[in-house]
């Protein structure tokens, strides 16, 4: 079961946005971004992190053909951002509505007492073992089995571990985590603030048409102070705090090696335009994001 925060109610909202921000034209666009770049490691979704919702099954990277590294992608890296960081997302009726709000807690997950957290069963998907675990705080510190309309506080921290065998008989060890929390969820609350960081590494191993290949490939985001205002049945978009995301690819085919990195520091400044640093492999532009749902716009 997906993580407690943001869910399938805005999942054709994650689609929408993900539309606006590869949607930029030639003469505008963001760095052309490697095709290394441009998708998770396996089962990266299955964690909390900044990019669009999956469901936890993407595929390994598989190395271009020599001489053909595609630069395909030019929107922002690994297929754009999740739709509680650009906004447009409405409230609604009920605590556990909107961005990053409360949602269904599975039935076979207990509170262990030692640990003061509720922890899940772990999940086998596609050859990852998922495990969760979730800590409920009312606003006054008191731990909670479960969350209801008092949950104030909400840490989920996941990892998906294992080894993925592509039907091409590419093997990838794939080791991914994350560590997530939310306040200011309470009823009544004004605003919510999130905080979290993720990892993810994939290694792979096999062949293509140019031989032998080994590709190694990692992503992270920091989300730091994130700030969401509650507007009552409004869409709204983050007013403060920066989300700072990296990817790091290399692989080897037939002899030769190819290396790739990005980097988007994304910051919010109350205002309806954030503004977005991007440096692939040592070149850097700077990028405005209208917010909700707005083009990148780079300079």
């Amino acid at each position: 079961m997906k993580a407690l925060l943001q869910r399938t109610a805005v999942a054709g909202l994650a689609l929408a946005a993900i539309a606006c921000l590869e949607s930029t034209s030639p003469s505008n666009s963001l760095l052309a971004i490697s095709d290394a770049l441009v998708t998770l490691p396996a089962g990266f979704s299955s964690t909390d992190n900044t990019f669009p919702s999956g469901d936890g099954n993407e595929g390994a990277f598989m190395p271009p053909r020599r001489g053909h590294d595609g630069m395909g992608g030019r929107g922002m890296m690994g297929g754009g951002m999740g739709p509680g960081f650009v906004g447009g997302i409405g409230f609604g009726r009920g605590f556990d509505h909107g961005p990053f709000g409360l949602g269904g807690l599975s039935s076979d997950c207990a509170l262990n007492s030692a640990t003061g957290r509720v922890t899940c069963p772990a999940a086998t998907n596609h050859g990852l073992t998922v495990n969760r675990s979730y800590s409920f705080k009312k606003a006054d510190g008191t731990v909670q089995s479960a969350p209801d309309s008092t949950t104030n506080t909400i840490n989920e921290q996941v990892s998906a571990t294992g080894t993925v065998t592509r039907r091409d008989s590419a093997v990838s060890n794939v080791s991914n985590s994350s560590d997530r929390t939310v306040t200011g969820l309470a009823f009544g609350s004004t605003q919510r603030t999130v905080n979290g960081t993720s990892r993810g590494q994939e290694s792979t191993t096999g062949t293509n048409s140019d031989g032998a290949f080994t590709a190694t490939r990692l992503v992270g985001d920091t989300t730091s102070g994130l700030v969401i205002p509650v507007v009552e049945g409004k869409p709204t978009y983050p007013t403060a705090g920066t989300v700072t995301r990296s990817m790091h690819a290399t692989f080897t085919v037939g002899g030769t090696t190819t290396t790739h990195d990005r980097r988007e520091v994304i910051t919010y400044n109350g205002s309806a335009t954030a503004t977005i640093t991007i440096t692939q492999d040592g070149t850097t532009k700077s990028c405005t994001l209208p917010l909700p749902h707005g083009r990148p716009d780079c300079s």
